[in-house]
């Protein structure tokens, strides 16, 4: 084996972002040596774009709200796919979260007698939603780093991992190498965490940032890891569509909350057209009472705006469709219509919505108070991810463990606004527990010198083609216009085979991919680097899209566009077959204990 710098660890985490940290934190409260690695730098997590709030039932501005009804809210979003056991334990854990958090030092909007203030979200029964203005994932981050940096975790900034090794059918480490300079590096570990979040670049239109490649989906899958629930990919019905240059950027749920209304071209609040018999109880079917509601007036329904994530978006795509969208292709989604309401309208959208008011002011030339903001769906979160233990989060790897957006089961075909940030605090804190447990337990796994050699054989491929080889990202820009086109918010099986079809071109021409140049600062090689990455995760949504005849959640099929009741027992698991083939099947979901049905049906 070549000599590479490395740091060996008990408990090796990937990814630096709400999960990462908090499992860091875990871990070396437990006594773990801890390394965290960090595509980026430290801070610059993608969970700082998280806007509208923490769910949980701390019942700070409803009393009625608590474990059983937010445990309740989770699986009828995710239509009974989710993994009832993750659940659970995130509706019962989430405010103890909360409360953490706050400890730390986490500065949260407060009620007027000082307590800890709650918004109303989409699919959540009542106002749930700790939050600090329009920027929760910000202080979350800041409290989480502002607390891990006391507890002597050691930080590889701007380095990406290329491969998990393995050794004696159990994670052995890792080998990638530093972004800036070029070099290689060893983490040995007796435990490895992935908390790379999602896969949003894999398509055109996205309010994912750069690191979002799929990075930690593909390295479970190609060690060895079962993936699930591919298929549901969330398309956030508001994200921004003008001007081009922020196309895709997202507009906070927080705005819809706050009693923002969706409007098409002729001025119409579209949403009371099309509303599900599963929530034609709680929704109001009329303007004032919808408006009763964001105000905290617990008689009243829910606005359809706060419909579920894929119902909104699906409406919007509708009316764009039906040519009655915005000039630029979306919608017109209005809080300025508030200040007929209230007297202090501009200034009380200004104090709640901070960040969206400089962001249209600064983007767009738009201000939120005076005038609507033209939005449309973009691709926002994935459901699926890594198949993990519901209490421990390990994955069928051993010594693997996966926990926020990378990892799959809580939010089934659907996810909550609001729940990703407590699904980070909560699974976070039992990977890093786990983890540590582990390692504890365990000894380490020799590391196959041949894995990371072969590693870095292929990373450094590109540099032997130069210039004369395919150019990176222009295939990275074909895989996402691909994807978005042929994979995303409505499906087809012709569509998706043809995706299929071009998918398998672009790994040939991936493998041929070239860059000029040498290995410091060097955007091109790191691109050719998540080709691989970006290729896995598509292939592996659109498989799973394929398999699941159905419309369910985050999916719909044109093909098929009601849900089949065979489908709602079933998840969709994807493994590396022994010659490298995609495997996809069937997977019965979990029966749910007769106590947690009884809740279910307590809450209907």
């Amino acid at each position: 084996m070549v000599e590479y710098q490395t740091h060996p660890y008990d408990v090796l985490v990937i990814g630096a972002g709400g999960a990462g940290l908090r499992a860091a934190i875990e871990a070396s409260a437990s006594g773990a040596k801890v390394g965290v690695v960090t595509k980026s730098l430290l801070g610059k997590a993608h969970t700082v774009m998280a806007e509208g709030g923490i769910a949980a039932s701390l019942a700070n501005v409803d009393e009625r709200d608590n474990w059983r009804v937010h445990f309740s809210d989770t699986m009828r979003g995710g239509q009974y796919l989710n993994n009832w056991r993750m659940a659970e334990l995130h509706a019962r854990e989430a405010p103890d979260r909360v409360r953490e958090l706050e400890a730390w030092g986490a500065l949260f909007d407060r009620t007027p007698d000082g307590r800890i203030l709650q918004r109303n979200f989409g699919g959540h029964r009542y106002p749930r939603l700790a939050h600090v203005g329009d920027r929760t994932g910000l202080e979350m981050i800041r409290t989480l780093q502002d607390h891990g940096i006391h507890t002597g975790l050691e930080v590889h900034m701007e380095c990406t991992v290329l491969r998990l090794l393995t050794g004696a059918g159990r994670i052995a480490g890792a080998f990638g190498y530093d972004r800036e300079r070029g070099h290689f590096l060893l983490w040995p570990a007796k435990a490895v965490v992935l908390a790379t979040g999602g896969v949003g670049r894999a398509f055109q239109v996205t309010s994912n940032s750069w690191e979002y490649t799929g990075d930690g989906h593909a390295l479970a899958y190609e060690a060895g890891a079962e993936l699930l629930d591919m298929e549901f990919v969330q398309f956030h019905p508001t994200g921004m569509v003008w001007p081009p240059s922020v196309r895709g950027l997202l507009v906070t749920e927080g705005v819809r909350g706050e009693g923002g209304v969706l409007r098409n071209s002729e001025g119409r609040r579209f949403m009371f057209d099309d509303i599900p018999d599963l929530y034609k109880q709680q929704t109001a079917d009329n303007e004032e009472e919808g408006w009763r509601y964001t105000q905290g007036d617990r008689n009243a329904r829910r606005p359809p705006e706060l419909l579920t994530r894929d119902h909104v978006a699906r409406c919007i795509n509708r009316e764009v469709k039906a040519g009655r969208g915005s000039p630029h292709g979306g919608v017109f989604l209005d809080i300025a219509w508030i200040k007929t309401k209230l007297p202090d309208g501009p200034a009380h959208i200004k104090r709640k919505l901070p960040s969206m008011y400089h962001q249209f002011q600064q983007l767009a030339g738009i201000d939120i108070t005076a005038e609507p903001m033209e939005v449309g769906p973009t691709t926002h979160y994935m459901m699926g991810g890594v198949r993990v233990d519901g209490d421990s989060q390990m994955s069928t790897l051993p010594g693997l463990f996966a926990a926020g957006e990378v990892a799959a089961g809580l939010h089934g075909a659907n996810r909550l606004g609001g729940n990703s940030l407590s699904d980070l605090l909560v699974f976070g804190k039992r990977a890093g527990q786990y983890a540590a447990e582990f390692a504890k337990t365990n000894s380490s796994a020799a590391i196959d010198g041949n894995q990371a050699d072969d590693a870095a054989r292929l990373a450094l491929e590109p540099f032997d083609r130069g210039a004369a080889g395919e150019n990176p990202f222009q295939i990275q820009h074909e895989i996402q216009e691909c994807m978005q086109s042929l994979v995303g918010i409505v499906r087809t099986e012709s569509e998706m085979r043809e995706a299929l079809g071009r998918l398998e071109h672009f790994s040939a021409r991936a493998s041929q991919a070239g860059v000029p140049g040498h290995r410091q600062y060097n955007n091109g090689w790191h691109t050719a680097l998540d080709l691989p990455h970006l290729l896995t995760v598509s292939e592996a949504i659109a498989r799973a899209a394929l398999l699941r005849k159905e419309s369910r959640g985050a999916q719909f099929r044109e093909d098929f566009p009601s849900k089949d009741p065979e489908w709602g027992n079933y998840n969709i698991a994807i493994r590396r077959g022994p010659s490298g083939e995609m495997v996809v099947d069937r997977r019965a979901v979990q029966p749910m204990p007769e106590e947690l049905r009884n809740i279910i049906e307590e809450m209907k």
